[in-house]
């Protein structure tokens, strides 16, 4: 049995097969095309038990990736961290493409547990339209900041309030009042206004198609209160398929929610994971605020820990750990419901 690590590049991929002690066995270079690919897979089965360890870095791995799960290898993913990790370990000095491919097959065989992994399904089509979604935000906000001076420049303290210019009837009162005018700003001001309504039609459009979507691969997860549309897709869209995690545990590690031990002699404490996905435990502070503010078993929760003398930063901190236990719990019933459904329709 060897692992296979390999450094993956936007042109090549470096491959490293290393035994069940870690040591390089052999190695080689293809281009990362198809062709490429069925290079590698042609010089990888002259060993026939193998597991390819690679380096979850997905805009660069995914077609890889798919392409070895079609011919149907075994994959595992490699966190950039567990490959930094035994590189610096390793008692070969330097950084090279052969030495972070060993060092993503060193990471595999040293951590059994790694998520293997499966071809794209729903999760990536929900990811990909909220990535969108988020940089048409990005660029409306851009555009409305530039509207704003404009307007100020036109007649100060008559802009519109705050987080109105995604209003079709503010809009459309800034056109009316800007059509009178036929100055160079005025005229620049109206095309930013257009602007602004095109990215709201595309946005409000893209926010419908995430709920038909979201309302089909996680309907249990959807009713879990404070949980709207945009944070269940985004809760989708970064867990990648909840079947990947052994346990709520290891979910909690990845979403930042698990508190780190820090011993000293017989004291017992915790302090703050700063690691994890940023973006899941974002999505998990809105679903605790919003439990908060709507009251509820998160509020009881919530209270019973400042009843037990925790700061309120600690209460939200414990209810963000719990919040992740009931995420996982809820779509680890999606899954199974979704799977039921695909082996009826078969």
């Amino acid at each position: 049995m060897v692992t296979i690590g390999a450094d993956l590049h936007k042109r090549t991929h470096t491959l490293v097969s290393a035994d069940a002690v870690g040591r390089k066995a052999a190695s080689c270079t293809v281009k990362a095309t198809a062709a490429g690919h069925a290079e590698a897979l042609r010089w990888a089965r002259q060993w026939p038990e193998r597991t390819w360890a690679l380096e979850d870095c997905r805009q660069v791995s995914r077609r890889f990736e798919a392409d070895l799960l079609r011919a149907g290898e075994r994959v595992v993913r490699v966190a950039p961290k567990l490959t930094a990790g035994a590189r610096r370990s390793a008692r070969t000095r330097g950084k090279s493409d052969p030495i972070d491919a060993l060092a993503a097959a060193r990471a595999a065989l040293r951590e059994p547990t790694l998520p293997v992994a499966q071809l794209d399904g729903p999760a990536r089509d929900i990811r990909l339209l909220l990535d969108h979604r988020d940089d048409l935000v990005a660029e409306r906000t851009r555009i409305q900041n530039r509207l704003r001076w404009h307007l100020h420049e036109l007649e100060p303290g008559r802009e519109p309030g705050l987080r109105t210019l995604a209003r079709m009837r503010v809009l459309d009162a800034l056109e009316a009042q800007l059509a009178g005018s036929a100055t160079l700003v005025a005229r620049i001001a109206r095309e930013l206004v257009a602007r602004c309504r095109e990215l709201t039609v595309r946005i409000n459009e893209l926010e419908r198609e995430l709920a038909a979507l979201t309302t089909v691969a996680a309907p249990v997860l959807l009713q879990l209160s404070g949980c709207g549309v945009l944070s269940a897709a985004k809760i989708i869209g970064e867990t990648a398929g909840i079947a990947r995690f052994r346990s709520r545990s290891a979910f909690a590690m990845h979403t930042g929610t698990a508190p780190i031990p820090v011993w000293s002699g017989n004291s017992d404490r915790h302090r703050l994971n700063r690691s994890g996905n940023r973006q899941l435990n974002s999505a998990l502070h809105r679903i605790a605020i919003t439990q908060l503010r709507v009251g509820g078993r998160g509020r009881e929760y919530y209270e019973r820990r400042l009843a037990a003398n925790d700061t309120k930063t600690a209460a939200i901190r414990a209810l963000r750990r719990r919040l992740s236990d009931e995420v996982f719990r809820r779509l680890r019933i999606d899954e199974f419901g979704s799977a039921v459904r695909a082996q009826q329709a078969a």
